[in-house]
Parts: structure tokens; C-alpha cells; sequence
């Protein structure tokens, strides 16, 4: 039953993403969305976090076919805890609202905790809180690498997001908290 379950969920995405068959779907240069796949079918249960290196994520944010929400966030951060819920709230309202999976928005919380953090207590944090979207632990000590390669001004500093979609060329990145407002704006900015 496992089995069908997974194919099935594999066959949903090689349709919403647009593959022609399963051949090209397994070809795909980076397989990161195998990576997606588990992590949106462990959303769904239990938080499952997975650990990631920064070429993981750049895989992901170039790879995508759906707009992309990225938030950098930690446990031990107040204005992340605080906006979480909210970019939680608003991403699933618009996708119970459109007709087509491909009209979706993924939203992606990357953790950048500290390692002893990694993977017990981010999760448990993510499940006492009901966080329901995908959660990675960034894998990397290095901020003056890994900083530009998610945005060229950012220092660091958390809340971060990265708002983008390849369709329409738009990009935005943010180096603070948003307000719920704020957010609303940004989701109707990158559908366009």
C-alpha cells in the first residue's frame, strides 16, 4: 500500500510539474524534486526535516516550476516564529483555492539552526507549533557563503524570504519580518 501511495504521489508530480512520462521525469538534471516530493508527503504526517547543503536549495529555488516562497527562519528567532503561521495560513488558502496544481505556491521554511538543534528539536518545535509546510535544516556554517547565494545583499539576518517565480521573471527578497499585510502583497505580486 506504501508502495502505490508513493507512485501515486510520484505520478501527481511528474503531471503537475509538466514531465512528458516518467523516462524525462528521472532524467531531470537534478532530481531535486524527488527531494520536494518527500518533503511535501512529509508535511502532510509528521515533520520529517531533512538536512540540506546550500547547492541543495539553489537546486531547489532554480528548479522550481511553481512560484517558490522561501523562509529562513530558527526556533530561537521571535519575528520568525511570529510570521510563520501566517505565511502557513495565507499559502494554503490560495492553493485550496485554484483549480490546478500547477497554479500552486510552495512555501519552504529552511531552518538555519544551530546543528545540536538538528533534527529532534526543529521538529518537535514544528509540531507542537502544527507547522504544515516542508521544513530543511540548512546545512552550512558559513554565511559569507552561503548568504549570496540565496540573495547578493543578504547578511544574514533572520526572518529572511525569498519570494520567486521563473514564469514571470519575478523575484523579490526580503531581509526582515513580514507583516501578514506585507505577505498578502507579496503572494498577489509573484502571481502575476
Amino acid at each position: 500500500a506504501r508502495h502505490f501511495v508513493f507512485e501515486r504521489l510520484v505520478a501527481d508530480e511528474i503531471r503537475i510539474y509538466g514531465f512528458e512520462n516518467v523516462s524525462a521525469f528521472l532524467n531531470y538534471e537534478n532530481m531535486i524534486k524527488l527531494l520536494l516530493i518527500s518533503l511535501m508527503a512529509a508535511s502532510a504526517g509528521g515533520q520529517a526535516i531533512k538536512s540540506v547543503k546550500i547547492t541543495d536549495l539553489e537546486n531547489i529555488i532554480t528548479g522550481s516550476k511553481t512560484p517558490l516562497i522561501v523562509n529562513m527562519w530558527a526556533t530561537w528567532c521571535m519575528p520568525c516564529i511570529e510570521e510563520i503561521p501566517y505565511f502557513i495560513k495565507e499559502v494554503d488558502k490560495h492553493n485550496a483555492s485554484v483549480k490546478s496544481a500547477s497554479d500552486s505556491i510552495l512555501l519552504l521554511l529552511v531552518s538555519v539552526d544551530f546543528k545540536e538543534a538538528f533534527p529532534a528539536a526543529i521538529g518537535s518545535f514544528a509540531r507542537k507549533r502544527k507547522f504544515t509546510a516542508p521544513i530543511v535544516w540548512l546545512d552550512e556554517t558559513q554565511a559569507d557563503y552561503f548568504c549570496p547565494k540565496i540573495d547578493p545583499q543578504w547578511s544574514g539576518a533572520i526572518p529572511a524570504t525569498l519570494f520567486i517565480n521563473h514564469k514571470s521573471g519575478y523575484r523579490k527578497f526580503f531581509e526582515e519580518q513580514l507583516s501578514h499585510e506585507e505577505l498578502k502583497k507579496e503572494i498577489m505580486a509573484i502571481l502575476k
